[in-house]
């Protein structure tokens, strides 16, 4: 039993590197053997881990409508008031906030928050967070946040990134949630209209993801940091950013990242250069078209129709 739980233990930890530490595909198939295997072995707490971090590197990676599989069947397998265990509960809670990022990237904000709800509902105890549950409350709260800018709510969205700090406060060790904490900073003040501030959240969050060896976050926080200088009437800066934005995500597999930054940086320079311009346009069409064959029909024809989406492909 011993080798077996030691090779279980190496499955979820090559896992969760991929995950948060590089290629997130690259996850995928350590973590689908260490949910069997504990399933083999009865190991209910660690089952539910692999298969909560199995969906999040189908989701970084692009494969939406695959983690979108693994993840709400799993986020909805506890609801509030049940009987769930604490470690059943946390998972589930996990699970529903990934599955509203899932939902976030693909532009269905209203349903994002219906998972983030759920999620937090699941993680407090009246207004706290229960018990050892810090880490889906402050992903759910977060979570409606982002929601609320896609909604283009911001009084929403301050009030959640309160919320969400508030959380994050308490466990200063946190890498992970204070970059996306600045994230979403930047997003707010990117919704309001203020460059400044969403660059200076923007480089916040590219100099600690870059610190912590997390190389998706680091090209997740470079397209905020180009985004943000693009507002903020810096386009040769911008467009550096995107550039290493881009090159980051392609080389990580990370097609979620890999569109938005080569589809920006191919517009950004069609005049000044038509051949990068060109290569990068076709690096986005080529994700935006992977991401859509792993959906199911319903969603596929809902991405593809999306205005940005039918613009980039000329379908629009």
């Amino acid at each position: 039993m011993t080798g077996q739980s030691d090779e279980l233990a190496d499955l979820l930890a090559s896992g969760e590197r991929a995950a948060f530490h590089g290629p997130p595909g690259a996850g995928v198939d350590p973590l689908r053997s260490a949910a069997e295997l504990a399933a083999s072995q009865g190991r209910t707490a660690e089952g539910l881990l692999a298969t909560w971090l199995l969906g999040v590197t189908l989701g970084a990676s692009g494969r939406y409508g695959s983690a979108l599989s693994v993840l709400e069947p799993l986020g909805a397998s506890c609801v509030p008031g049940d009987d769930s265990g604490p470690e059943a509960r946390l998972v589930a809670a996990l699970a529903a906030a990934t599955a509203a990022s899932v939902h976030r990237q693909l532009g269905r904000h209203a349903a994002a928050a219906q998972r983030d709800q759920h999620a937090l509902a699941l993680a407090l105890v009246g207004e706290a967070p229960a018990e050892g549950l810090d880490e889906p409350a402050f992903d759910a709260r977060l979570g409606l946040a982002a929601d609320a800018v896609g909604l283009g709510d911001a009084a929403e969205a301050h009030r959640r990134l309160d919320e969400a700090a508030g959380v994050a406060a308490a466990h200063p060790q946190w890498w992970r949630q204070r970059v996306r904490l600045d994230w979403v900073r930047a997003e707010i003040a990117l919704l309001e209209g203020e460059a400044a501030p969403a660059v200076r959240a923007a480089q916040a969050a590219l100099s600690l993801s870059e610190r912590s060896g997390a190389p998706r976050h680091t090209a997740k926080s470079l397209l905020f940091v180009g985004v943000s200088l693009l507002q903020d009437g810096q386009p040769d800066e911008g467009a550096a950013a995107l550039r290493r934005a881009g090159l980051l995500a392609e080389g990580l597999g990370a097609l979620p990242l890999v569109w938005p930054s080569r589809a920006m940086l191919g517009a950004l320079v069609a005049e000044s250069d038509p051949a990068e311009s060109a290569r990068a346009l076709a690096s986005a069409r080529s994700a935006v078209l992977a991401l859509a064959e792993d959906l199911t029909e319903e969603l596929r024809a809902e991405w593809l129709a999306r205005p940005d989406i039918a613009a980039l492909l000329g379908t629009g």
